[in-house]
């Protein structure tokens, strides 16, 4: 199975902007831009890379999780996933941090913690970023 995304920038890099759209319209010519990827720390002027790279991130790490809760005969009523992307000016990507809630009815927390950190080093999306630092906070609530 293949994906695609097409971004397309008009500009230099302070000063011009962009727009983004994947192939299932989720996104369509989602703007961003300079000021969206390095300044906006509230994140309301528009979408970037390390943006993207987050919603994948805590997607799959969240699918994978719950297939290996499932395999375990615990299955989720529910995972909250967020991966926080950081990015610096000149030195890039510097890691993507998983935090997780879960309610898993009938797991005890060794085995919870177990298949939470296989799921983060599974998960395809965390392979594709090898290269960074990736840390887990997993909490059953």
């Amino acid at each position: 199975m293949k994906r695609h995304a097409t971004a397309i920038w008009t500009g230099d890099l302070q000063n011009g902007r962009g727009n983004v759209s994947t192939q299932s319209g989720v996104l369509k010519e989602k703007r961003y831009d300079f000021r969206s990827r390095f300044e906006d720390e509230d994140g309301t002027s528009g979408t970037n890379p390390e943006e993207l790279i987050a919603a994948a991130h805590a997607g799959c790490f969240a699918m994978q999780l719950s297939h290996f809760l499932a395999e375990n005969g615990t299955p989720a009523d529910e995972l909250k996933a967020t991966a926080t992307v950081e990015v610096k000016p000149g030195e890039g990507i510097k890691g993507s941090a998983l935090v997780l809630e879960a309610t898993v009815p009938g797991i005890d927390s060794a085995k919870f913690e177990e298949l939470a950190n296989k799921a983060k080093a599974e998960c395809p999306v965390s392979g594709a970023l090898a290269a960074i630092t990736i840390t887990l906070d997993a909490k059953l609530v």
